[in-house]
């Protein structure tokens, strides 16, 4: 399984925010065994987005796209994916209802709020998707021809996120090694490695900690580990487990 990360924001091509949504995603990603092959931040252009949209599901099995779904003139994020996907965009109504509950809730503890929210901005989303419920927000997620739409604030993205977890199932498996040599010292042998195995093979130095960061990546767990034991024999250095540090 492939999976694509969209990020929707000004705020993060402006730097005005880290987009820690893509990595928090990528990370939950590829410890479930998914390869992800692509990460993009796009503007909150409905046109932009749709073509990113439109363009990714139909090459890779899940596009995941964080970004603001409703309430405010900057949350295209729905809307464009309904572009992207040829759909109408709707109000679905088991999203309204939970939304309407959920406002309610609000205005009843919080009687001083004199300004108009309604359900129908929340519980839009394109004709035909599933909606993925938000108990950290007012927005639900939504799921639709293998696109998940997740809300932009992180809270509520990984709160809708786990609601789709398991959804998300590759086998793809990596290994980490660290080693106390410089990143040129391991070039030849990884190189080797990669060529003999067809793992994929990548050498992050850590100069602060003084060490190399090893990730090996593969399809199949025991050609995988006979990468890392092979290594481990022919480096001639220290191969650990754990960072230094441990």
């Amino acid at each position: 399984m492939n999976a694509a990360i969209v990020t929707v924001g000004n705020e993060l091509l402006a730097g005005d925010i880290e987009n820690t949504n893509a990595t928090w995603l990528s990370e939950r990603l590829t410890a479930r065994g998914v390869e992800v092959a692509r990460i993009i931040v796009v503007p909150d252009e409905e046109a932009v987005v749709a073509e990113r949209v439109r363009e990714w599901s139909e090459r890779f099995d899940a596009v995941l796209v964080t970004g603001g779904l409703g309430g405010t003139p900057d949350d295209v994020t729905m809307s464009a994916i309904a572009d992207g996907l040829d759909r109408e965009l709707v109000v679905d109504p088991v999203a309204e209802a939970a939304v309407q509950e959920t406002l309610d809730r609000i205005f009843e503890e919080n009687p001083e709020l004199d300004f108009e929210l309604r359900s129908e901005w929340y519980a839009s989303m394109p004709a035909g998707a599933s909606a993925i419920p938000n108990p950290e927000g007012l927005a639900p997620g939504c799921v639709v021809d293998g696109v998940y739409v997740l809300p932009g604030i992180p809270a509520e993205m990984r709160a809708v996120f786990d609601n789709v977890a398991n959804e998300f199932d590759g086998s793809v498996a990596t290994r980490t090694l660290y080693s106390p040599e410089p990143e040129g010292a391991l070039a030849s042998v990884l190189g080797d490695a990669a060529e003999r195995f067809g793992v994929r093979v990548g050498s992050y130095p850590n100069r602060d900690a003084g060490e190399t960061r090893i990730k090996l990546t593969g399809d199949d767990e025991t050609e995988l580990e006979e990468a890392v034991e092979w290594l481990r024999e022919r480096a001639n250095i220290p191969l650990e487990s754990q960072p230094s540090e441990y």
